[in-house]
């Protein structure tokens, strides 16, 4: 699923209503995708193996730029000396995500010593949870053909959330569909009703 592809279908979605959003080249659209498919990381989470080579003493390293939140290493976990053990060799360092602008970077506290990477070896592997992401090309689209569906629903939730905000200084004139009446606050009530349904497909 491409962008564009995903784009349309949101568009088509949202009927009559899409004719409120006026962005260029789906420009409106894209951002509700975006932030469905931001939200899909805490709904579906990636889990994806990263690796980093680690240098003795240093403490800062390159994080994957994809990676939402750091999970669990899995340097040492097998075969680390324990404690009370004479080949032990000090204590493994805890790893944290540091996020500055589009800067990813893992920091390791303490840092890696050269008797551990001499020890436990110089890759550092560990697990992330890992963004999604809806790109111009199919084959870089991290969604599911199988949450597609859901990924759509997020989106028209958000488009709704946008009209909701809008409809404080002007008014979005939308009709319930069966009497042909406008409802105030519609776009807050389909906001509502499509995360609670969005919530619903989760469990």
């Amino acid at each position: 699923m491409s962008r564009a592809e995903l784009v349309a279908d949101l568009a088509d979605s949202l009927h009559d209503v899409a004719e409120i959003f006026a962005g260029e080249d789906g420009a409106d659209f894209g951002r509700h995708l975006d932030v469905a498919a931001l939200d899909m990381a805490r709904v579906r989470p990636r889990t994806l193996l990263g690796s980093v080579t680690l240098v003795a003493e240093q403490c800062i390293y390159a994080a994957p730029p994809d990676i939402a939140a750091f999970k669990s290493s899995l340097w040492g976990m097998a075969r680390a000396p324990r404690p009370w053990e004479k080949e032990w060799t000090g204590p493994l360092p805890d790893a944290q995500l540091v996020i500055a602008g589009d800067v990813r970077e893992l920091h390791l506290s303490p840092a890696p010593t050269s008797h551990q990477i001499g020890s436990l070896g110089a890759i550092y592997r560990f697990y992330y949870f890992a963004a999604y992401r809806v790109a111009e090309d199919a084959a870089h689209t991290t969604v599911t053909k199988e949450d597609r569906g859901l990924l759509l629903l997020r989106a028209q939730a958000e488009a709704m959330r946008e009209l909701a905000m809008r409809n404080t200084t002007k008014p979005v004139a939308m009709r319930d569909g069966i009497s042909g009446g406008a409802r105030n606050g519609t776009p807050t009530y389909l906001f509502q009703a499509l995360m609670a349904e969005f919530e619903s497909r989760i469990r």
